[in-house]
């Protein structure tokens, strides 16, 4: 049986992550308060935000973006969208 969390996003009870995402405290808060539902979601809009911004994960400043943008996400705030992307079932 899948380990259970409070999702943060959802705000319900759903499967959690198998193993923290991140090392440190900041992976143990999101292993604590994250749904896999939500971090796959997460994922994809994060794969997104890179190929269309551009993005070079080995630069702090991109990677410390894309830490806000998923904190914006998780917490169900106003998040970075592609600019180009339009979702399967509006085309």
């Amino acid at each position: 049986m899948s380990r259970m969390v409070h999702c943060k996003k959802y705000d319900k009870e759903l499967p959690g992550l198998a193993v923290p995402p991140y090392p440190g405290p900041k992976g143990q808060e999101l292993f604590e308060t994250v749904s896999q539902q939500a971090w796959s979601e997460w994922l994809g809009q994060q794969t997104m935000l890179i190929n269309e911004k551009h993005l070079n994960l080995a630069s702090a400043d991109d990677r410390k973006y894309l830490q806000s943008e998923m904190d914006k996400f998780l917490n169900n705030e106003e998040f970075d969208q592609a600019e180009g992307y339009v979702p399967e079932e509006g085309k």
